[in-house]
């Protein structure tokens, strides 16, 4: 029977290579069987002190560790536990670090036992797990962990996740096993007598795999096929809509907390209405409305009662999870039968089965992330449904590996006579008999552009999220091109050229002459791509005139105006032309090279030439659209387009991206999306300004559909309760003293955050604003007192900064650009918000200066008819964080005088529910704040 040593180590820091040290360890030792045969647990004295974050981490003191003897006392009874035992830990290269540090150091031989890292297990039999942390993994598996981040409780949790992974391993059927004894040998941990054991019990033992099903030599779990009617009668709309609000069978009985909100019930009657009068709507429900509900609730009753499906597009993707997964079964109960919802997004989100069995039959030339990612693909194809790549949590190379297995590839081997049982083509079947299908505002976008329709038929669409749909737009009929990108797909280029794919067969001398060429083409491209990219940069660099901005995420941008850097630009346009030579040269050894293998397919049967072919073929594909593409960016007779550039301003020298959007979409959505459909429902928390629709109109090409059913929907929430409004009036002027500002503005975070006990979000619309901010703050706050995360100086995504704002109890987030919406920190969490600015777009960007700059051509005022609408349901999105439930309480500071000065403020105030406003001296304010929180 195996034995697992379990061990957990608390350290001074993250590198032993630069002095950090133990100071607790924890070790389980622990038989196959579950059976705890010994454990040991120990402070060590580090001979260093405990930093503020280790401290704040883990509840360790220096006090505490002062009487804790060395390691060298207490590794005469640590080094046995080891012996004969696979070495288990979580994250298992940092605990073994530092214990095999410290043996050296007190004089004994490093440890080389077999090793199984829990990171890599879990990433591997649970790759649909949002995070692989050891606290979220206990959480979500419901293990006791009572007291984390010490290590004997860190190491019993380990054992009890290691056990629950055997098992789940051993549950896998026969197949998967198999694919994954192939691939062992590149991973960290040492499975191999796992794999042969659980192969060996399925082999000669019960096998029951009735759930799974083979597809190209892979084990998939199985597709039920939807065999319940379509259309079915239901009752007149308003005695069902009663029954369902009111009656003692609606949402009442699910519900323990329901309460009857009329705003729900009038947009469900506005919904059903739009829908059944094919008039297009816009409906805005503020917070707490239950929106979501009430038009899932109209659009599932319209497709069961005529059988034609409703589509839903929504902007995030937390929010289609949110309707599939929370809403859609409550609002289902409501209806005779289930609800048939898909979520249907484009190809590159499916895998490809054929094209997966392809890579797994190459496994022994893949590097480690590679490797993993294979074994998580095949784990998850056993639980998946649907087979989109958003469901499972690959590594750090993992998408590139996935361009490779996408059902993007898959469509020109089915041409080619070979069947690609594929998730793509299920998810197209599925939505072909579905009532709602939800995809997003891109796709819905790349539906109402192409001829080929990227979505199923449809005559009806709702639009939540819809103050997104403009940028959407507008970024989807542009360009967006950047060197990495470009980079990535000359490298994928190069993979076809590879002698080693075709080395199996006894070819030609022409075809490898052509694979030579063929990669010297790509070679050259790649030089002049790097020549190309280095001239604008260094040419954005050294630019001093106006145009050069930031975008809200840092990088330097510049405008690209043709009469006032004619220079700049042609010479870049000429580069640009040698690199798009080196394209069409690639086209044509392209061309040569399907030819080639065309041949082949004709004389031998060998099923991964249909494979390159449909690779090659996608190849040409993307040749033709980069050159499109870069033709169209370098054509400046499109006076209705903006063209950019932007830059990394730490970042390397050919880090460029290059960027093109229309001034206006709103005659594109007009023609292609309200004048096709026969209804459009858009709607959000944030539509109106000033109590009207007139900007959302104009701006999406609504202006002229006079039956468009229009309602504002007010949020059941208490805001005069709830709420206080804060502006301070004694903030220097930002425009004559900027760095005064700034150190007020600090002052004032920090004057705040000690009366709220942090629960802090701040948000900027500088970007440069909130480094300044943040270095400002860093120098005067005791991290043991405050915790201070900033987007994009702090490391981590949005949502991982927000977990990590709401681990800690006293903390301060500062936020820029994509933390003015979206970001729910409901209940205590938060208690202030504080805007800098009013969120108007900064002038010196590309879209907003060329903007302003054409309608001051046409006689209009750009301030009144698109920055500042524009800017209101900024505010609006970023007001609407502190509010998320009727128990919420919490302050709003804005840090802007304008608010009130300036005769817009009115507008501003005007679009918030009613809420008391104060406005008086920072101190006087913060006196307010303490009393009334």
């Amino acid at each position: 029977m195996k034995r697992f040593a379990i061990v957990d180590l608390e350290t001074t820091g993250n590198a032993a290579s630069k002095g950090d040290r133990i100071i607790e360890i924890g070790v389980v030792v622990m038989e196959e069987n579950g059976t705890i045969v010994e454990e040991f647990s120990s402070l060590v004295y580090p001979e260093k002190e405990i930093p503020p974050f280790i401290r704040s981490l883990t509840g360790i003191e220096n006090d505490d560790v002062l009487d804790a003897p060395l390691f060298s006392e207490i590794v005469g009874d640590v080094y046995p536990l080891f012996q004969h035992a696979y070495i288990v830990a979580h994250n298992i290269e940092f605990d073994l670090g530092f214990l095999n540090d410290e043996l050296v150091r007190c004089g004994y031989q490093p440890l080389h036992n077999p090793i199984i890292d829990t990171v890599e297990f879990a990433r591997i039999l649970m790759p649909t797990s949002p995070t692989f942390k050891l606290g979220q993994l206990a959480e979500r598996l419901e293990m006791g962990h009572d007291r984390p981040h010490r290590a004997l409780s860190d190491a019993q949790v380990t054992a009890d996740l290691l056990l629950y992974l055997l098992k789940e391993l051993q549950r896998l059927p026969e197949r998967t096993i198999q694919h994954l004894l192939k691939i062992e040998g590149k991973l960290k941990s040492d499975f191999r007598e796992f794999f042969l054991k659980y192969l060996e019990e399925k082999r000669y033992g019960s096998n029951n795999e009735s759930d799974v099903m083979l597809k190209h030599g892979i084990a998939v779990r199985k597709q039920v096929p939807d065999r319940a009617p379509k259309t079915i009668q239901l009752p007149p709309f308003n005695t069902w809509k009663a029954q369902v609000f009111e009656g003692e069978n609606g949402l009442g009985s699910l519900l323990p907390d329901y309460e009857i909100r009329k705003g729900q019930q009038d947009m469900t009657a506005s919904v059903k209405q739009a829908l059944e009068e094919n008039n297009h709507a816009i409906l805005e429900a503020g917070a707490g409305t239950g929106k979501s509900v009430a038009y899932l609730l109209s659009a599932a009753f319209q497709a069961m009662e005529s059988g034609k499906r409703v589509v839903i597009s929504t902007h995030t993707t937390s929010l289609q999870k949110q309707l599939l997964e929370e809403e859609i079964p409550k609002v289902e109960r409501m209806f005779p039968r289930p609800i048939k919802a898909v979520l249907y997004k484009g190809k590159s989100h499916y895998i490809s089965l054929i094209h997966f069995h392809y890579e797994l039959e190459r496994s022994y030339q893949d590097n480690y992330d590679i490797a993993l990612t294979k074994a998580m693909i095949l784990v998850w194809l056993t639980i998946t449904r649907t087979g989109d790549v958003d469901e499972i949590q690959l590594p750090s190379n993992g998408r590139q590996f996935w361009h490779k297995v996408s059902s993007e590839q898959s469509s020109k081997t089915v041409r080619l006579g070979f069947t690609d049982d594929s998730f793509f083509q299920w998810a197209q079947e599925k939505a072909a008999q579905a009532d709602l299908v939800i995809t997003n505002h891109a796709l819905l976008c790349m539906d109402i552009m192409k001829e080929e329709s990227a979505l199923p038929d449809y005559e009806h669409v709702i639009i939540d999220e819809a103050h997104h749909l403009e940028a959407v737009a507008s970024r989807y009929f542009g360009v967006r091109m950047n060197y990495r990108e470009l980079q990535r797909h000359l490298t994928q280029f190069g993979e076809i050229f590879h002698k080693s794919l075709y080395k199996e067969w006894s070819l030609q001398e022409d075809f490898y002459m052509n694979l030579m060429k063929g990669q010297q083409s790509i070679d050259e491209a790649k030089e002049e791509l790097s020549h190309l990219s280095r001239y604008i940069y260094q040419s954005v660099k050294k630019q001093k005139r106006f145009g050069k901005g930031k975008s809200d995420i840092g990088r330097t941008q510049l405008l690209l105006k043709p009469g006032e850097m004619p220079s700049f630009i042609d010479t870049a346009k000429e580069m640009s032309h040698r690199f798009l030579a080196m394209i069409k040269k690639l086209i044509v050894h392209m061309g040569k090279m399907e030819e080639q293998l065309r041949m082949q397919l004709a004389v031998r049967e060998d099923y991964s030439i249909p494979i390159l072919l449909s690779r090659l073929n996608n190849q040409i594909d993307v040749c033709h659209q980069i050159r499109s593409q870069l033709i169209h960016y370098f054509d400046f007779t499109r006076e209705e387009e903006v063209k950019w550039v932007e830059i990394e301003g730490e970042g390397a020298v050919n880090a460029i991206y290059l960027f093109s959007e229309p001034y206006d979409v709103a005659h594109l959505l007009e023609q292609r999306l309200f004048s096709r459909k026969r209804s459009a429902i858009l709607t959000s928390a944030t539509l109106s300004t000033d109590g009207s629709f007139q900007y959302i109109r104009k701006s999406l090409g609504l202006k002229d559909f006079a039956n468009t059913i229009e309602a504002v929907i007010p949020s059941p929430y208490q805001f005069k309760e709830q709420v206080q409004l804060m502006v301070p009036n004694d903030f220097p002027n930002i425009k004559n003293d900027p760095d005064s500002f700034v150190e007020a503005l600090s002052e004032a975070i920090y004057s705040v955050a000690e009366v709220t006990k942090g629960r802090m979000l701040v948000l900027f619309t500088s970007y440069e604003m909130l480094r300044q901010t943040y270095t400002l703050l860093k120098e005067f706050i005791d991290p043991e007192e405050f915790m201070v995360f900033a987007q994009g100086v702090s490391s981590g995504s949005r949502d991982r900064l927000k977990k990590n704002f709401q681990a800690f109890d006293q903390a301060i987030l500062l936020g820029t650009s994509s933390f003015w919406e979206g970001v729910d920190i409901p209940g205590e969490d938060l208690s202030c918000l504080m805007m800098v600015r009013l969120p108007f777009q900064p002038p010196d960007q590309p879209i907003q200066s060329m903007r302003n700059e054409r309608m001051q051509k046409e006689g209009k005022n750009s301030f009144m008819e698109k920055s500042l609408p524009h800017a209101i349901i900024r505010f609006k999105q970023g007001f609407g964080r502190l509010i998320r439930s009727s128990s919420d309480r919490g302050v709003v500071f804005i840090c802007d005088q304008r608010l009130i000065e300036a005769r817009y403020g009115k507008y501003f105030l005007n679009s918030l529910p009613e809420v008391p406003v104060s406005y008086e001296s920072t101190r006087q304010l913060i006196n307010k704040i303490e009393k009334w929180l």
